[in-house]
Protein backbone atom coordinates (compact mmCIF):
# COMPACT_ATOMS: atom_id res chain seq x y z
CA UNK A 1 0.00 0.00 0.00
CA UNK A 2 1.50 3.33 -1.04
CA UNK A 3 1.34 6.49 1.02
CA UNK A 4 -1.40 8.97 0.24
CA UNK A 5 -0.81 12.56 -0.77
CA UNK A 6 -3.27 13.57 1.95
CA UNK A 7 -0.97 12.00 4.56
CA UNK A 8 2.05 13.82 3.09
CA UNK A 9 0.15 17.12 3.27
CA UNK A 10 -0.85 16.37 6.87
CA UNK A 11 2.76 15.68 7.95
CA UNK A 12 4.04 18.84 6.24
CA UNK A 13 1.29 20.89 7.89
CA UNK A 14 1.98 19.38 11.33
CA UNK A 15 5.69 20.31 11.19
CA UNK A 16 5.28 23.68 9.47
CA UNK A 17 7.27 25.49 12.21
CA UNK A 18 10.45 23.62 11.16
CA UNK A 19 10.98 25.66 8.00
CA UNK A 20 9.90 25.44 4.39
CA UNK A 21 8.56 21.89 4.11
CA UNK A 22 7.83 20.18 0.83
CA UNK A 23 7.16 16.63 -0.29
CA UNK A 24 7.99 14.80 -3.48
CA UNK A 25 6.53 11.57 -4.81
CA UNK A 26 9.14 8.81 -4.95
CA UNK A 27 8.30 5.32 -6.25
CA UNK A 28 4.74 5.45 -4.90
CA UNK A 29 5.84 6.91 -1.57
CA UNK A 30 6.91 10.42 -0.54
CA UNK A 31 10.12 12.13 0.49
CA UNK A 32 9.89 15.04 2.95
CA UNK A 33 12.25 18.00 2.56
CA UNK A 34 12.95 20.80 5.03
CA UNK A 35 14.47 23.91 3.42
CA UNK A 36 15.49 21.68 0.50
CA UNK A 37 17.19 19.01 2.65
CA UNK A 38 15.81 15.44 2.39
CA UNK A 39 14.98 14.54 6.02
CA UNK A 40 12.18 11.98 6.08
CA UNK A 41 10.29 9.35 4.15
CA UNK A 42 6.67 8.27 4.12
CA UNK A 43 6.10 4.57 3.46
CA UNK A 44 2.67 2.97 3.72
CA UNK A 45 1.42 6.11 5.51
CA UNK A 46 4.10 5.78 8.20
CA UNK A 47 6.69 8.46 8.92
CA UNK A 48 10.39 7.60 8.96
CA UNK A 49 13.02 10.21 9.80
CA UNK A 50 16.73 10.06 8.98
CA UNK A 51 18.96 9.18 11.92
CA UNK A 52 20.99 12.00 13.45
CA UNK A 53 22.31 12.58 16.94
CA UNK A 54 20.36 15.83 17.16
CA UNK A 55 17.17 14.06 16.09
CA UNK A 56 17.70 11.43 18.76
CA UNK A 57 18.17 14.22 21.33
CA UNK A 58 14.78 15.66 20.31
CA UNK A 59 13.13 12.24 20.60
CA UNK A 60 14.51 11.83 24.11
CA UNK A 61 13.65 15.41 25.15
CA UNK A 62 10.02 14.84 24.14
CA UNK A 63 9.93 11.42 25.85
CA UNK A 64 9.48 9.53 22.59
CA UNK A 65 10.71 6.01 21.98
CA UNK A 66 13.57 5.67 19.50
CA UNK A 67 12.54 2.80 17.26
CA UNK A 68 14.80 1.88 14.37
CA UNK A 69 12.82 0.15 11.63
CA UNK A 70 13.53 -0.31 7.92
CA UNK A 71 10.92 1.64 5.90
CA UNK A 72 10.76 -1.13 3.28
CA UNK A 73 12.26 -4.56 2.73
CA UNK A 74 16.01 -4.38 2.14
CA UNK A 75 16.39 -0.83 3.50
CA UNK A 76 18.57 0.21 6.42
CA UNK A 77 16.65 0.94 9.64
CA UNK A 78 15.80 4.57 10.38
CA UNK A 79 13.66 6.29 13.03
CA UNK A 80 9.99 5.29 12.89
CA UNK A 81 7.96 8.24 14.18
CA UNK A 82 4.62 7.11 15.57
CA UNK A 83 3.40 10.32 17.25
CA UNK A 84 2.56 12.50 14.28
CA UNK A 85 -0.15 14.41 16.17
CA UNK A 86 2.36 16.43 18.24
CA UNK A 87 3.15 19.41 16.00
CA UNK A 88 5.77 20.92 18.35
CA UNK A 89 7.62 17.60 18.48
CA UNK A 90 7.57 17.07 14.70
CA UNK A 91 8.70 20.63 14.06
CA UNK A 92 11.59 20.27 16.52
CA UNK A 93 12.56 16.87 15.08
CA UNK A 94 12.52 18.05 11.47
CA UNK A 95 14.43 21.23 12.29
CA UNK A 96 17.12 19.37 14.27
CA UNK A 97 17.45 16.70 11.58
CA UNK A 98 17.82 19.31 8.85
CA UNK A 99 20.48 21.20 10.80
CA UNK A 100 22.42 18.01 11.49
CA UNK A 101 22.33 16.92 7.85
CA UNK A 102 23.38 20.37 6.64
CA UNK A 103 26.44 20.34 8.87
CA UNK A 104 27.73 17.04 7.45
Amino acid sequence: MASSEAYAKFIVDQAREAGVLTYRKMFGEYGIYCDGVFIALLCDDRLFCKITGQGQDVLLAFGKETMLVPPYQGAKPIFLIEDVEDAAFLSALFSATKQALESK
